[in-house]
């Protein structure tokens, strides 16, 4: 009986239309996710005038939804290693489309927060599903690449918001730019039927009829004569407890710093993202100069993300994090000093290419570093506890704010958090990452089953080839 491991299958696979529809769901996906986070953002002037409420109620009513981010991001994503990708995805698309069109039907902050905090939820928990659902089945020589162009598209639907939501706003009211959140709720059968499973959790579940369809997608050349078993590397091997895994196999204190990295990064991201335009304006640019600065902001992101990838398929994507995080800290310290408008917005460039471009890459990271198994799971907590970076951001850049500091020490203490991530990723132990050894594990212990018992099946490549320590 011929043993195809299909990790190694995957690794090895060359970007075919399969790859493409599960890029193009990611991507989707994300813009959707993108434009639900982002919708409160450019709506909150005119929800603040019709409520009736202050800054600080405003605020509360804006952070309900990361609230609901942490929560999903953890449970949503150790979930799907349970119950399938696919009806996470689904279940998750349904909550944030269903609940942001609610929140456009409230009338005051405590059942807009509760809309928010449940469409939280479903915002939170895709996040993780899709990047472990995208660094499963990509080719290892493209892996970081389309991890991070899948997340690019979050920085779209950001986008997307800021240059739709003004004339949306102004022609139909606050309530429009809510209401075409549901939407996305006619995509799930289109999800259910067409995005594939988890490998691993297919042979769990002994779905022998999916799995075999998935390896002739990934490897058309590839002849099945249905005597074939289908295997996985041991440390890839789906059970009923992803979430002690974090710490086994000497992971823990790598875990840990993933998770620091992960706070420092989103504290970043949402301090910028709450307090750039404020931030902005008080060193004296306009209300629509200062929305450019956002616009810009989100552009280098998307770069920084993608750029980010392919320098991370390039090279050791460790090493390319730690860089990012490098830059964002100087880029920031960089912003306050600088006087000129032209350089300003390219400093606001390389900002968004090294906060948010950084944080969409760690996310390729930590689903490179953790097995196929745990894969949600690991990424699904690393965001949650990251998410507590994004509560707390902009309520500690709003107190430095009131107390009337230079310009220049708000920007500086935005970018400490990017000389700690830089720090965590440092001591992050990069040769327990998944994808630097289960390649030659999945070699040894296929290669020691008995001769004429069973022997490995290659589609197309070089086998041996293994991925960069």
């Amino acid at each position: 009986m011929q043993r195809i491991d299909v990790h190694k299958l995957a690794d090895e696979s060359r970007f075919n239309p399969f790859h493409g529809l599960v890029l193009f769901w990611g991507i989707l996906i994300l813009v959707l996710d993108g434009y639900d986070l982002a919708v409160v953002g450019a709506a909150l002037p005119a929800i603040m005038k019709q409520m009736g409420v202050d800054a600080t109620q405003a605020g509360f009513m804006a952070s309900s939804a990361l609230f609901g981010m942490m929560f999903g991001a953890i449970f949503f994503g150790t979930l799907a290693d349970r119950i399938g990708r696919p009806l996470m995805i689904s279940v998750c698309v349904a909550m944030f489309s269903v609940f942001t069109a609610a929140a456009g039907l409230t009338n005051d902050p405590i059942s807009f927060s509760i809309t928010r905090f449940l469409a939280g939820l479903g915002i939170g928990g895709v996040l993780p599903v899709v990047t472990a659902q995208m660094a499963e089945f990509a080719p290892v020589k493209l892996r970081a690449r389309l991890v991070t162009l899948v997340f690019a598209g979050y920085s779209v639907g950001g986008v997307l918001v800021a240059l739709t939501g003004k004339q949306l706003i102004e022609a139909y009211g606050w309530q429009s730019v809510f209401y075409a959140a549901v939407l996305p709720v006619l995509l799930i059968p289109l999800i259910l039927k067409t995005m594939p499973n988890s490998m691993p959790f297919l042979i769990r579940r002994n779905r022998e009829a999916e799995l075999r369809s998935i390896v002739t997608k990934l490897a058309p050349q590839l002849r099945l004569t249905g005597q074939e078993r289908f295997v996985v590397p041991a440390a890839d091997k789906a059970d009923d407890a992803p979430v002690r895994h974090l710490f086994g196999g000497g992971r823990g204190f790598s875990t840990v710093m993933i998770w620091v990295a992960f706070f420092m990064g989103l504290f970043m991201v949402y301090a910028l993202s709450s307090w750039l335009t404020k931030l902005m304006a008080m060193a004296g640019y306009s209300l629509g100069s200062a929305l450019n600065f956002v616009i810009v902001f989100n552009v280098g992101a998307i770069v920084g993300a993608v750029g980010g990838g392919w320098l991370g398929d390039k090279f050791n994507i460790k090493h390319v994090l730690v860089a990012f995080y490098a830059l964002g800290a100087i880029a920031l310290a960089a912003m306050g000093h600088t006087k000129s408008t032209e350089l300003l917005f390219v400093v606001t460039f390389v900002v968004g290419a090294s906060t948010l471009g950084t944080q969409l890459l760690a996310y390729a990271y930590a689903g490179e570093f953790y097995p196929t198994a745990i894969r949600s799971t690991g990424v699904g907590f690393a965001s949650g506890v990251g998410r507590i970076g994004a509560i707390l951001a902009p309520i500690v850049i709003g107190w430095l704010v009131s107390m009337k500091l230079p310009l220049e020490q708000n920007f500086m203490a935005i970018g400490i958090a990017g000389l700690l991530g830089t720090i965590a990723v440092t001591l992050i132990n990069h040769r327990l990452a998944a994808g630097s050894h289960h390649t030659a594990a999945a070699g040894s212990q296929l290669g020691a089953a008995p001769a004429g018992r069973a022997h490995d099946v290659a589609a197309t490549g070089n086998w041996g080839a293994e991925r960069r320590a």
